[in-house]
């Protein structure tokens, strides 16, 4: 079937948000919980599997589908918004961290992108969602979050989220970038996908970039974000205080609050 061709706006900065207009019985899908508002005339109905008209099959179909996205470490579920007004209406849908919403036209891409298995945020209805295996054992083995990614097919509008900057870089006829596997975003299929050794035992314990580079090697578009959601998290975990209690900023002694070491010292409770 005919893929919905659906309008939309991007706003927002830092936190990105997209508006997405559907005519009278278009329809979006989203990925479960990341509806931010939508039109009175929206009907929402959460299914099993992609949500894709082009699924099929009857129950097979839509636990092939379902299958799909729990391999990826996604969610069973998603959620189709179909406009049942006689007027248009609009859905939004929120990033779920800071960074860039990507509008990818998928039949100027050739038809299919593959993308990392978190970057999905939206599409119009009929982008059917897969899986994409890389080929070659080496990225199974040492590739981490590039090995298993998502596939969308199709020739409508797909929406991918990105943390930090995003950089779409068009390589040539062999031309080779070495990318942390948690930078790339998403890429056509084309592109060549390989994971290469730092080669340097000091480099790679001390360097702070990890064993292995992924090696993407055109021709071929790649997208890369300037902060893995992954590194953000790992910071944020590195941050937080590991025995409970609370950690204040600006102080080696856990700040001058009650809670601190300064605090209890002032209140006696240092004994």
């Amino acid at each position: 079937m005919a893929m919905d061709v659906v309008d939309y706006e991007i706003k927002g900065a830092e936190m990105q948000y997209v508006e997405v207009e559907l005519d009278p019985g278009e329809a979006a899908v989203g990925e479960a919980g990341s509806m931010m508002f939508m039109d009175e005339g929206i009907a929402l109905e959460t299914v099993f599997g992609d949500g894709s008209r082009n699924a099929g099959g009857g129950l097979f179909g839509k636990l092939l589908g379902a299958g799909k996205r729990l391999v990826t470490g996604e969610s069973l579920f998603t959620t189709v918004y179909t406009n049942e007004a006689p007027a248009k209406q609009r859905v939004a849908f929120a990033a779920p961290y800071p960074g860039k919403i990507l509008p990818m036209d998928l039949r100027q891409l050739g038809g299919t992108l593959i993308c990392q298995k978190d970057a999905f945020l939206c599409a119009a209805r009929g982008v059917q969602l897969g899986i994409y295996f890389q080929q070659k054992l080496s990225v199974g083995f040492f590739g981490g979050e590039g090995f298993i990614m998502q596939r969308l097919d199709g020739d409508g509008l797909a929406f991918v989220h990105a943390c930090g900057t995003v950089v779409r870089r068009e390589l040539k006829a062999g031309q080779t970038l070495l990318v942390d596997t948690g930078c790339i975003v998403a890429l056509t299929p084309d592109v060549n996908f390989e994971i290469k050794y730092v080669g340097k035992i000091k480099t790679a314990l001390f360097g702070g970039e990890g064993l292995f580079f992924a090696r993407v090697t055109g021709p071929g578009t790649v997208w890369l974000q300037s902060l893995p959601f992954s590194r953000l998290a790992s910071r944020v975990f590195a941050a937080a205080p590991q025995r409970g209690g609370s950690r204040e900023e600006g102080s080696v002694l856990g700040g001058f609050g009650a809670g601190g070491l300064l605090g209890n010292l002032i209140g006696g409770d240092d004994e």
